[in-house]
């Protein structure tokens, strides 16, 4: 029977909460939330405090979980393959990789209907490729059709380049995740997008001047500059600043405040932790979008999810590809490549690619302008001079091209330019 009521989601590695905002939107009801760390905590206490809880993972008690209809997750990736095999083969040296283990034999107790999964772009290569090897294969063992893609934040509404892996599990339903992650039509046609960097989007003779795209939020302190080519300030009238936390939750879909708590922390600290945090979330645009598809399909007799060759066929972005054993690159050395497409299908043991690219089939516009808070903000924003004389050192140094109008704030404020 096709779902009647409101569904659940059950959320693990909650983060601040980029999931289960998603869900919410999309018209679930959040029923679990499994967060560790301290602050990330009273954030997610501030928007849910009536929602049953669980910190560390490894502690949790089956009994403890309800009945949801969807799980979600973004757990760490590393060291993933250290252990390879079966669900039986949990005990894992690496303790980052073996909260993916924990996680799997949580799902595989519980048994919910759609699992989804988000991760960093490079899952596709950590550890040549095995590791994603590994949750493909573990969660098709399980009994799950599993689709996965590349998907970038950009294209669903926030002006951030954010490209990362989104996993769907769907239980026993490949024609289901088939419909949940990819469009009956060809992909969208996407131009300019290394010049959105480097394109204004402020309107002329207004402030700050900013590009049309961001750089991806790193999960650092706001403080910290790094590779400074590939993060986003803002040039005003007054100087040149980093982004602020509202601009910064914006970019990742959430309200204005989000992050702020009423935890006495002095504002200097506060403001790391919530760049921390922001920078570690998901998207909630992406996580809404896919949120919707799946509400959509739990609405459906199971009898309109079967999969067959003609279905498959009506989705461009699988013509020409053929379906290969997983085994086949299961039998590979661990010390050997995989190469993955960043897109495709499993089911049965088998995979087939898909030439998906990082955007639905109407892709979203947003504009960083849009999303600036205009006017001056607080002092501790904005760079100093030897912070702007290090950006432009360490730019020149790697030969890299920054946004026009910064780099002539940038040279202003350092004094190389009058």
């Amino acid at each position: 029977m096709e779902l009647d009521r409101t569904p659940k989601m059950n959320s693990f590695f909650a983060g601040i909460g980029g999931f289960d905002l998603g869900f919410e939107n999309a018209g679930f009801d959040i029923s679990y939330i499994c967060e560790i760390n301290d602050y990330c905590n009273k954030v997610l206490d501030t928007h849910w405090p009536d929602v049953a809880r669980g910190q560390d993972i490894n502690e949790v008690n089956l009994s403890e979980i309800p009945q949801a209809e969807v799980w979600c997750g973004g757990f760490p990736c590393q060291d993933i393959s250290v252990a390879r095999g079966s669900l039986s083969r949990l005990g894992l040296n690496g303790s980052r990789s073996g909260l993916f283990y924990r996680f799997a034999e949580l799902v595989e107790s519980k048994k919910p209907g759609v699992v989804l999964i988000e991760n960093v772009g490079g899952l596709f290569n950590s550890n040549k490729g095995h590791d994603l090897l590994v949750v493909l294969k573990t969660m098709n063992d399980l009994g799950y059709a599993v689709a996965w893609r590349l998907l970038n934040s950009r294209y669903f509404g926030v002006p951030q380049s954010r490209p990362r892996v989104y996993i769907c599990c769907w239980k026993k339903s490949p024609s289901a995740v088939l419909r949940c992650m990819f469009d009956p039509m060809p992909n969208a046609t996407l131009e300019g997008e290394r010049k959105a960097f480097l394109a204004e989007s402020t309107p002329t003779g207004k402030y700050p001047r900013v590009p049309t795209v961001g750089y991806c939020l790193a999960a650092t302190s706001g403080r910290h500059t790094g590779t400074d080519w590939s993060r986003t300030y803002a040039t005003c009238e007054d100087g040149v600043r980093r982004l602020t936390p509202i601009e910064c939750e914006r970019l990742q879909g959430f309200p204005d405040d989000w992050t702020r708590t009423s935890n006495g922390y002095d504002p200097e600290e506060s403001d790391s932790l919530r760049y921390a945090a922001i920078g570690n979330a998901v998207s909630v645009p992406v996580v809404e979008a896919i949120a919707r598809r799946i509400a959509a399909i739990l609405k459906e007799t199971p009898k309109k999810r079967a999969l067959n060759e003609k279905a498959l066929a009506g989705y461009p972005v699988f013509n020409g590809n053929d379906w290969m054993a997983l085994s086949d690159i299961d039998d590979m050395p661990i010390d050997q490549k995989i190469s993955w497409p960043k897109a495709g299908l499993v089911w049965e043991g088998r995979y087939i690619a898909a030439k998906a690219n990082t955007a639905p089939s109407v892709p979203a516009k947003s504009s960083l302008y849009e999303i600036m808070q205009h006017g001056r903000v607080e002092d501790r924003y904005y760079l100093s001079p030897n912070a702007a004389e290090g950006i432009l050192r360490r730019v020149d140094n790697n030969q890299r091209h920054l946004f026009e109008p910064l780099r002539d704030g940038l040279e202003r404020l350092s004094g190389r330019k009058a």
